[in-house]
């Protein structure tokens, strides 16, 4: 018998996939402290996709503790440039000075699933998507951050791609779905395989 499936997020995309897929699920947000979580993996040297996937974990299994008997999907994103570990602005003038350093140059995002059932871990995926961003003048910086107002706030990249952000954009390498944080495809493959989906 197919499991409720369950996703410890209350993100407005990745809901919106899963909902444009035509899935049943609950929403049940996560308690964990990112950024607690991070610290020692970052002082450990992780790599950005290594840190998603155990952000996405964590979280997962959070949710898992009150969901006995659900599957729980558990997602994360990082950002990566030349080594760098980027996280979500706290406001819009951290935004614009992270907007500044991406501009011109070539990052990646990292997006990694988890499912976990009964406090473990049953299913993991990190996928990668390179982006571009042009080089745009102060000009555009201010009008950009000005109309996209608090959404900045809400992703890694400061960007909603299906929005304005992709007007930031000269060239874009990887799957849409992992640029928005929840790689699609191999979720859904590997809900058939379970046979939570039919086949």
């Amino acid at each position: 018998m197919p499991k409720t499936l369950v996703l410890a997020s209350r993100s407005r995309s990745r809901i919106a996939l899963l909902e444009g897929a035509g899935l049943a699920f609950a929403t049940e947000p996560s308690d964990v402290d990112e950024r607690a979580v991070e610290e020692p993996l970052l002082a450990a040297g992780a790599s950005p996709g290594a840190l998603a996937l155990h952000l996405a974990e964590a979280k997962a299994l959070d949710v898992a503790t009150r969901r006995p008997g659900d599957l729980v999907l558990g997602c994360d994103q990082t950002l990566g440039l030349d080594g760098e570990r980027f996280v979500k602005p706290e406001n819009r003038a951290a935004a614009r000075a992270q907007l500044e350093r991406l501009r011109g140059r070539a990052h990646e995002l990292h997006s990694a699933l988890a499912l976990v059932e009964d406090g473990t871990v049953v299913w993991r995926h990190v996928s990668v998507a390179a982006m571009t961003m042009r080089p745009f003048s102060d000009a555009f910086l201010d009008a950009y951050c000005d109309r996209a107002g608090d959404a900045v706030l809400a992703s890694v990249g400061c960007y909603q791609l299906e929005g304005i952000g992709i007007t930031l954009f000269e060239a874009i390498e990887g799957d849409y779905f992992t640029i928005l944080g929840l790689p699609l495809l191999p979720l859904l493959a590997e809900l058939r395989r379970r046979g939570d989906l039919p086949a």
